[in-house]
């Protein structure tokens, strides 16, 4: 009878592995489950930990971060399935929400094999990416006062790929008015080069695109802020480099294998970005500054929509689910000079 049903059943799908991807996955697995070990005999704290009114031990959590200014433009069951052939759930149609580890790597693998697979024009020192997004960032009146969520408004970018330096990093419009973007710079000083603040495409055509190398490369070049994760930073700042850059798709593969390899990161089945598109994300939740980061695909196309980062806890900063900072890509081209549009 078993075998009957098992005629008439479709065969499972399955989908080839590269040995180098099944190594990762295994790593992965091995990992996690390590880290699920770790802690398990971690659960119960020592006495000198446990603290509240009566306790007497004082939080020894570090300050959250409080950005000083919002500029992201100029400054993201196994083990049968490795045997198997990689099966995920996102064309199901079954709505899973899956939050794992493992899950959030296989996403993040595909997605990587899109942006290898996407032919990208080079981008000449002459020339500009532009970007038109509608993007939103929280404000406060003073440095005591909570964060507001701002209204999303429409903006277009154009970025210089100017080896450099250079003094102006980007030209935004925006409620009807040219806003050049310059960065503070000492006196005298020639101006931003180009680099992890300004990636231009010559630039990002430089970087490694081995992802262990690439994941050093941005840990090394990346700064945070006080008393946020190291991994968060970076994550953080591969998001930046994916929503406002114009990349050779090797690197494109490359930066999303470097997060996939970032601890903490997982997937969210229905995540929606500014302009109200739903899609699948990929999540980072940084404990110590309880700030979190999504970046958001398209379901179908896996093509990188937008992003949003939120607070998961009440705090001097806000509330929990305050939004702080959130862009959709509605538009990226190459053009000649400032100002001009694509296809004016």
């Amino acid at each position: 009878m078993n075998e009957e049903l098992a005629r008439l059943l479709p065969p499972p799908p399955e989908r080839d592995v590269p040995p180098g991807r099944l190594s990762h996955h295994k790593d992965r697995l091995m990992r996690l489950i390590d880290e699920d070990r770790t802690d398990a005999a971690s659960t119960t704290p020592p006495a000198s930990a446990v603290g509240g009114r009566d306790g007497g031990a004082r939080d020894a959590r570090p300050r959250k971060p409080r950005p000083a200014l919002w500029m992201p433009a100029a400054a993201l069951a196994l083990a049968g399935a490795l045997t198997a052939g990689l099966v995920t759930t996102m064309d199901s149609g079954l709505g899973v929400r899956a939050s794992d580890g493992e899950t959030a790597v296989v996403l993040l693998d595909r997605i990587a094999e899109v942006a290898a697979d996407t032919e990208v024009t080079p981008v000449r020192d002459d020339q500009f990416v532009y970007v038109k997004s509608l993007s939103a960032g929280a404000e406060a009146k003073d440095e005591n006062s909570v964060f507001v969520p701002g209204k999303p408004h429409e903006r277009e970018a154009w970025l210089p790929q100017k080896p450099g330096p250079v003094k102006q990093v980007a030209l935004h419009y925006e409620s009807g008015a040219y806003v050049p973007v310059r960065e503070l710079l000492p006196p005298g000083s020639p101006g931003t080069p180009a680099g992890i603040d300004r990636p231009t495409y010559t630039w990002l055509a430089s970087l490694p695109t081995d992802p262990d190398r690439l994941l050093d490369r941005l840990s090394h070049l990346t700064r945070t802020f006080e008393g946020q994760e190291k991994d968060q930073a970076v994550f953080d700042k591969i998001g930046e480099l994916l929503g406002t850059s114009v990349m050779p798709s090797r690197t494109a593969a490359a930066l999303y294998e470097a997060a996939a390899r970032i601890p903490g990161v997982t997937r969210i089945e229905n995540a929606v970005d500014p302009a109200g598109r739903h899609g699948v994300g990929i999540r980072r939740v940084d404990g110590h500054a309880d700030w979190a980061t999504e970046w958001i695909f398209d379901r179908d196309s896996l093509e990188y929509i937008g992003r949003r980062s939120y607070l998961t806890a009440d705090g001097p900063m806000g509330k929990k689910g305050t939004v702080m900072d959130e862009s959709a890509v509605l538009e990226r081209a190459v053009v000649d000079k400032w100002r001009e549009r694509p296809g004016s």
